[in-house]
């Protein structure tokens, strides 16, 4: 999947809208089905729908649910194991499921089937209990608005066909209710950054022209990710305040 996909990022938001009581359950697939399409989990039992899925996680204990933005050499809220990271590696996102003691992993992919039905796969892995070493929302917030800052600077010097970020008027970046203002800001700018920098990627220069942008995009990236993870781990950070 693309890592600037929001279905890990929205199940995030909205699982815990839910667990936090500012949402349904029904609300919260809701949402999920509507901007991905229907919503299976397999493990090592089969398949169920992502709503009943969701429903037995809670009776059993589920509290939290965690976002991972990994990269090679950058595995953002991933503490492993292997299998588990390898998987979120590939799909360039994953979440974590908090129950107590226990950890759950859920890595997406497509599904499709036929010519008509299109959805969203959840695959489960165990994941290790200790949780990752994530920024604090207004550490993200300073330094997504510094590496901006310098990637815009960098882009808009560089000669060539296409300079500086896209204009990226309607982007789909919404936490869901019970989060913060301000996490509610940071998530929907990482959102629009997040999709700029595939577009960038997208763009026709010269070789020249692809290394001055290259750092300057990869500074960004890192300080994407980092707010995006920052703003869906927020209500904890609210809960625990």
């Amino acid at each position: 999947m693309r890592t600037d996909s929001p279905i890990s990022a929205a199940l995030v938001s909205w699982g815990n809208a839910w667990l936090t009581g500012h949402a349904g359950l029904d609300d919260a697939v809701d949402a999920l089905e509507r901007s991905a399409g229907p919503q299976i989990v397999t493990d090592i039992t089969g398949e169920s729908p992502l709503r009943v899925f969701l429903a037995e996680l809670r009776a059993t204990g589920l509290s939290s649910f965690r976002l991972a933005l990994p990269i090679p050499g950058d595995l953002l809220g991933l503490t492993g194991p292997p299998v588990f990271n390898g998987a979120a590696l590939e799909a360039g996102q994953a979440v974590i499921a908090v129950l107590g003691a226990r950890r759950f992993g859920l890595v997406p992919s497509p599904d499709r089937r036929g010519s008509s039905y299109s959805g969203i796969r959840w695959t489960v892995h165990d994941a290790h209990v200790a949780d990752a070493d994530v920024p604090q929302l207004a550490d993200a917030e300073r330094a997504l608005s510094a590496a901006m800052r310098s990637a815009t600077d960098a882009l808009t010097s560089v000669d060539g066909p296409m300079q500086g970020f896209p204009a990226l008027d309607h982007v789909d970046g919404a936490l869901a209710p019970g989060y913060p203002g301000r996490a509610h800001r940071v998530g929907h700018l990482a959102a629009r950054l997040a999709l700029a920098l595939r577009l960038a990627e997208e763009r026709g220069l010269t070789s020249g022209q692809v290394a001055a942008r290259r750092e300057a995009l990869k500074a960004l990236d890192h300080a994407v990710r980092r707010a995006r993870v920052a703003a869906h781990h927020a209500i904890l950070e609210q809960l625990r305040a």
